[in-house]
């Protein structure tokens, strides 16, 4: 029997953040840094905008709610890329649109030594919606992997 995996978030937001401005202004943010697409058959204006994260069984799905989420600022969903590069990449995008619009909320890199066999590094980032999301690179020392380090 094969792992169950996840596939998507759903979050709660005001309708208003689902019309026309809000919509593309959603859009903007999660294609730029992320490369997220709206999957326009599931987008009802005003009350639903659905993100396709790369596949379309990876989506962030957003509904309008008159009593929206709301949640501290660190609740958040995380996303894991293969390469440092790769990390480096989506965090000078979300720093490039925080640079051009103060309404972003960016938390820059952070790295957490755990002992001598993995380097995690980390960055937070938020635009308009209740949460924020995490990318994280797992940085294995040579010659280890997830399968074979000391948990």
């Amino acid at each position: 029997m094969s792992h169950p995996q996840f596939n998507h978030v759903a979050m709660s937001v005001p309708s208003s953040l689902l019309h026309d401005e809000g919509r593309a202004e959603l859009l903007r943010f999660h294609e730029e840094v992320f490369g997220w697409t709206e999957m326009p058959t599931m987008t009802k204006p005003g009350e639903r905008l659905v993100l396709q994260a790369w596949a379309w069984d990876q989506f962030v799905f957003l509904i309008a709610e008159d009593d929206p989420m709301r949640c501290p600022r660190l609740d958040h969903f995380g996303l894991s890329v293969g390469t440092r590069e790769e990390f480096d990449t989506f965090l000078a995008r979300a720093q490039a649109f925080a640079d051009q619009d103060d309404r972003v909320d960016l938390i820059g890199h952070q790295a957490e030594e755990f002992g001598d066999y993995l380097t995690l590094h980390s960055f937070y980032v938020r635009f308009l919606l209740p949460m924020m999301v995490e990318v994280q690179f797992y940085d294995w020392a040579e010659g280890l992997a997830p399968e074979t380090a000391r948990t």
